[in-house]
């Protein structure tokens, strides 16, 4: 989707009607415009997130291979990988997550995640269900990704992008994302790029064209003015004055220095560039950061690292390790079915060590900005991996079983909620579901969780009954 379109399909959720009616009520009962503007934005203070960050990790990331490392485990079953301390005494994470482990005192790691019910054990139905929170098979109406409904109902303080942005949206399972019955304009702006890393890459639809810059862009502008106070002469009941918002938008967006800020990173100092790491996750998860920087209400980062000359065999790199998960370099070795294709073991640079270098500095520089305090981030994997290793020495699709970890926004740091059993195989204490995954969120958020949304025929649709917000993240 287009900048441009999305500007065009967006609708006005500044001041919802519901909010209007309430305001109006208010204003009759006596009370002054200090006082109505106080009751409008009490629950924007109950609030404790301003926006969202999530780190989705695509194909499916083993579980006791880094959040929920198994020692115990059956010796033909169990990760290589030691476990090692956290900053956080009692609280041990895979080796393969040791930078991140100094940073555990800002984590709640939920081991106990779950689903409860299957239909979403392939990648394309796992991957929406972690996107929107909802089953895919749960209802006959498609359920909007949780960022279209933040979107729907929260806008954006960031006037000159889309309040969806995911980073950057182009691999095998992006297309699962929805809006579903909401508004087009909801629909998620994915800025493409296949390394992110690389000086070349920008947004080519955040520019104007260079034969539109400059005295034609302002002509256009103009023209577009005039035909309008035309149209509105000729047609009273046309909403011109609605259509010159989202142009306005768009002619913001063209023309914002601010734009192209947020997507250049030699803005970035060379010792940041290097803490996140050079590479293409790293530069996925920067962009994250300013984005949020920037305003934008929910950002997604979902990466992997793309095929290059020095990832021969690596052209899907996500965490999809049905065979050889434990290989030093590719995958595709003797012994392999091909499930795993395109692969590096999990412990290669280009997979846990740039997600632990990535996301240990992502949330140390937020903390470090003074931007972790009001976003929550959260780290997620549409499922996990077998508890068994397979004949390929691999590990296939697991979803009894896996694990989430959430920072920031009031999260409390330092602890581990759930468990699983000594294989990583089942939860056995207090399991959570993507519902109750996508519920914390709108809690945190201070979305009206009891109300419908609507679909274009008035249908009501409740979103926030499948699932409670986890009280250990609130």
């Amino acid at each position: 989707m287009s900048l441009a379109k999305w500007f065009a399909q967006r609708s006005d959720r500044s001041l919802s009607r519901r909010e209007a009616l309430r305001l109006g009520t208010v204003g009759v009962l006596g009370l002054s415009l200090p006082q109505c503007l106080a009751a409008a934005s009490s629950q924007a203070r109950r609030a404790a997130a301003k926006n969202v960050l999530v780190i989705y990790e695509q194909g499916g990331l083993s579980h006791m291979d880094t959040w929920d490392p198994k020692p115990e485990a059956y010796v033909d079953h169990r990760t290589p990988f030691k476990p090692v301390a956290t900053k956080v005494p009692g609280i041990q994470f895979s080796e393969l997550l040791a930078k991140t482990g100094q940073i555990a005192d800002k984590l709640t790691v939920v081991r106990s995640m779950h689903h409860a019910q299957g239909g979403a054990d392939a990648h394309p139905n796992g991957t929406q269900y972690a996107l929107s929170g909802s089953h895919p098979a749960a209802s006959v109406l498609t359920m909007p990704d949780i960022g279209s409904i933040v979107s729907h109902l929260s806008g954006s303080d960031c006037k000159y992008l889309p309040p969806y942005v995911m980073v950057p949206g182009n691999h095998e399972q992006a297309a699962e994302t929805r809006h579903g019955f909401l508004p087009a304009g909801t629909k998620v702006f994915k800025t493409g790029g296949k390394d992110l890393a690389d000086p070349a890459w920008k947004i080519n639809g955040l520019v104007a064209r260079p034969e539109n810059e400059g005295g034609r862009l302002d002509e256009r502008r103009d023209l577009r003015g005039s035909l309008d106070s035309r149209q509105a002469s000729a047609r009273p009941g046309i909403d011109v004055q609605g259509m010159d918002r989202f142009y306005d938008q768009a002619f913001d967006m063209l023309t914002s220095p601010k734009v192209s800020e947020v997507f250049d990173l030699k803005r970035e100092s060379a010792k940041t560039r290097e803490s996140y790491g050079l590479g293409h996750r790293g530069a996925c998860y920067l962009i994250g950061r300013k984005l949020i920087e920037a305003g934008v209400r929910f950002v997604t980062i979902d990466t992997r690292w793309p095929l290059t000359k020095d990832t021969p065999r690596g052209g899907n790199l996500n965490w999809d390790h049905h065979d050889h998960i434990y290989a030093k370099g590719t995958c595709e070795l003797p012994g392999a079915t091909g499930a795993g294709a395109g692969r590096y073991g999990i412990a290669h640079e280009v997979m846990m060590g740039s997600v632990d270098r990535a996301f240990s500095a992502l949330i140390t520089d937020l903390h470090e900005r003074g931007l972790l305090a009001e976003t929550l981030v959260c780290f997620v994997s549409e499922f996990g991996r077998t508890p068994k290793i397979n004949k390929s020495q691999g590990r296939d699709h697991w979803r009894h079983a896996y694990t989430i970890a959430f920072a920031g926004a009031g999260v409390p740091g330092g602890q581990v909620i759930g468990r699983t059993d000594r294989e990583g195989g089942f939860v056995t204490d207090t399991p959570y579901t993507p519902e109750d995954y996508a519920q914390t969120i709108y809690a945190k958020l201070g979305i009206e969780r009891d109300k419908p949304l609507y679909t274009s025929g008035n249908r009501p649709i409740f979103f926030g009954h499948a699932g409670k917000p986890i009280p250990g993240v609130m």
